[in-house]
């Protein structure tokens, strides 16, 4: 985003001087480490096997992600539940209230299936949550002939692409804050996925926006792989 104004300028900074120029003025975003339960398990759910293995991303909305998150305010915990298109980063649909039950989730639901752009066969993955076991949550996916991925183990890596968006919008949206109240956040919230859509540069899609990517019919979506620990 700076390039082209910087290029104007004659102005020349790699990536590791331009992070050492933020760092020196204390512009870098510090990531914190909290952890709030928002996954209930009920064993007598029905499972769904996770789809997404080997899965190789190549358009918009061959793959959605849903997850919950927890948002502060001073008279306690709000939730957001989100459903995110895997191939472009888009945030396709949102919920944010003051509990984690299944209609507050198939709200999120509701609102992606309402922007849907394609067509095509799409796979909606998640973790293994009662929210996403649920009889309406499954009605409702195969009312619209979306297919059910879920989690199989428990591990972030399962569902990596909506946990790193709870994280950009919480570290680079100031989704991280206390807030007074319940109007300030639903606000805050809707600003931060707004300007997150439009303008966020992803370099696994080829530092395009989540909108600019969601926009192209084939898409080249970088895979990034779990490193293994060195023996």
């Amino acid at each position: 985003m700076l390039r082209e104004s910087m290029s104007h300028k004659n102005i020349t900074v790699g990536r590791d001087k331009l992070f050492g120029i933020l760092r020196s003025q204390h512009l870098l975003v510090q990531r914190k480490s909290k952890y709030t339960r928002t996954t209930d398990s009920k064993r007598w759910m029905r499972k769904y096997p996770n789809l997404t293995k080997g899965l190789e991303l190549t358009r918009p909305e061959q793959l959605w992600v849903s997850d919950i998150t927890y948002l502060q305010t001073v008279g306690g915990n709000e939730y957001l539940h989100l459903v995110t298109d895997s191939g472009s980063k888009l945030i396709m649909g949102y919920e944010v209230c003051g509990d984690m039950k299944s209609a507050s989730t198939k709200k999120a639901l509701e609102m992606a299936i309402g922007k849907r752009e394609y067509k095509h066969k799409l796979i909606q993955h998640s973790d293994r949550g009662v929210q996403y076991c649920s009889y309406d949550y499954i009605r409702l996916l195969s009312k619209n002939h979306i297919k059910i991925s879920m989690t199989e183990n428990g591990d972030p890596y399962e569902n990596a692409v909506a946990e790193r968006v709870n994280g950009i919008l919480k570290d680079e949206f100031g989704l991280d804050g206390v807030f007074q109240g319940k109007d300030q956040l639903y606000e805050q919230v809707h600003q931060a996925i707004e300007l997150y859509n439009q303008m966020r540069l992803h370099s696994s899609i080829n530092m395009l926006t989540p909108r600019q990517a969601h926009s192209k019919p084939k898409i080249f979506v970088k895979r990034w792989t779990k490193k293994e620990p060195s023996k």
